[in-house]
């Protein structure tokens, strides 16, 4: 079965697994607790920390969340400077992380976020006929339409490792094309200011992620596999920090269910449509729970 096609086993659109008698096992009447949730800082690791974070505020727990990038998230899960890390992409863009906190701090995976996978896309606007596949960038043809800057996000991103790895095995270098590190909303303008004139140009993107809600992007084929797998998202828990949690509150946690779909909606409510992030995603809980 090819990604695509086990792709399209689960990016439908999952309701959370809470029900009413699960919730009614909780003890809401406890006070004074609280949780340290680490959360990447990027737009879409923001909408599923804040749908995590008004799940565990609902449990009674009061939430810090604490932004950083990539590897600095998995050196505080480490080091305990957070207590739970929202949402890991495992195996293949943060496995290395994991793998390196798991050295030293036993880690419980919580949950499934979404199944995001790394992609290079272009605009649906730009013929299959002619770009189809990676190696496609290299015809002549291609070289004079596409645009030559490849802009991406920040240096620890697995998409980042895995486009700097791509820029050298497809000879994209040598043809011309340059990958930049940048902030995300550099990638995302950059990206809507070349469809807005429409120009050819190439994304180093994922799902879920805000511009597929509103953008018919087309994934390039990757021959060479270089863009990893699809990943499952997961809630990561110090397995130290467990007895912070009651049974019933883990099965919670544990069954909390989204998709990419959902992910990028909300995202692009909040990034796009300027709208209160706490707020979308308390909206999106309540119309998907009758618990919560």
């Amino acid at each position: 079965m090819n990604r695509r096609n086990f792709l399209g086993l689960g990016l439908g659109v999952l309701a959370l697994s809470i029900t009413p008698s699960t919730l009614s096992a909780i003890d809401f009447r406890k006070t004074n607790k609280k949780i340290k949730l680490g959360v990447t800082d990027l737009s879409f690791h923001r909408i599923a920390g804040s749908l995590v974070a008004n799940v565990l505020k609902d449990l009674g727990y009061e939430v810090e969340r604490i932004y950083s990038p990539h590897v600095e998230n998995f050196r505080k899960l480490k080091v305990g400077e957070v207590d739970l890390l929202t949402s890991a992409w495992l195996p293949s863009s943060h496995g290395i992380y994991k793998e390196d906190t798991e050295k030293t701090t036993p880690l419980i995976e919580l949950g499934l976020h979404y199944k995001p996978y790394a992609l290079w896309g272009v605009p649906d606007y730009v013929p299959q006929k002619d770009v189809a596949e990676i190696s496609d960038l290299l015809k002549p043809e291609v070289i004079e339409k596409m645009k030559k800057d490849i802009q991406g996000i920040t240096p620890g991103a697995g998409i980042t490792r895995f486009s700097i790895k791509m820029m050298e095995e497809y000879g994209l270098s040598n043809a011309g094309y340059r990958f930049h590190t940048g902030t995300e909303e550099d990638c995302f303008s950059a990206y809507e200011t070349a469809v807005k004139n429409n120009q050819w140009v190439v994304v180093p993107l994922w799902k879920p992620q805000f511009l597929h809600y509103k953008y018919k992007i087309r994934e390039l084929s990757d021959p060479k596999g270089l863009l990893g797998i699809v990943d499952k998202a997961v809630l990561l828990l110090r397995e130290d920090k467990k007895n912070l949690f009651s049974q019933e509150e883990l099965k919670v946690l544990d069954n909390l269910k989204f998709s990419n779909e959902v992910i990028a909606e909300l995202d692009y409510k909040v990034s796009r449509e300027n709208k209160a992030i706490d707020e979308v995603t308390k909206q999106w809980l309540k119309e998907h729970s009758k618990s919560l």
